[in-house]
């Protein structure tokens, strides 16, 4: 029976668990969508949910709170000005998980984790965007193989 435990562990110790969370929740704010595994996405959900809550608040204490978790200035900067008060007439539920399909490697399912309302901004933003300059073409050749050492005399006397 699990009564009153809350929480996933994730197969972490407390240190680790508390900094992958953070992060993932600092990743959440500023990109607006991550994607993940479902688990940890489902433990990052409720985090995420009251950090938007402070920045909806907006008051000193409530950008000490949020600066004291969240792991960049940035983020509390766009948590208090762009994303608490996009949110300011809804109750709860600013998030949505969205399972996309499993890692090759492990089976791990994925799933992304995103701020309702943040197709809108991703769109604008891709919109937007200068475009990335062309990649150059990979070199052909391996340089370090086709220099040629001279032998060392000691491997010329074990021949």
């Amino acid at each position: 029976m699990r009564h009153k435990v809350a929480g996933y562990k994730l197969g972490r110790n407390t240190s680790h668990r508390r900094s992958l969370l953070r992060n993932l929740v600092t990743s959440v704010i500023v990109e607006e969508r991550i994607e993940t595994t479902v688990p940890k996405a489902k433990a990052a959900r409720p985090i995420v949910e009251k950090m938007i809550t402070l920045g909806k608040r907006g008051d000193l204490a409530a950008r000490r709170l949020a600066t004291a978790y969240l792991m960049t200035d940035e983020a509390v900067v766009k948590l208090f000005d762009t994303v608490g008060p996009r949110f300011g007439d809804r109750n709860g539920g600013y998030t949505r998980i969205i399972r996309t399909g499993w890692n090759k490697g492990d089976g791990a399912d994925k799933a992304f984790l995103e701020l309702l309302g943040s197709e809108k901004v991703l769109d604008e933003s891709a919109r937007s965007a200068p475009k990335p300059a062309p990649r150059r073409p990979p070199k052909l050749g391996r340089p370090w193989k086709t220099q040629r050492r001279k032998p060392s005399t000691t491997a010329a006397w074990n021949r």
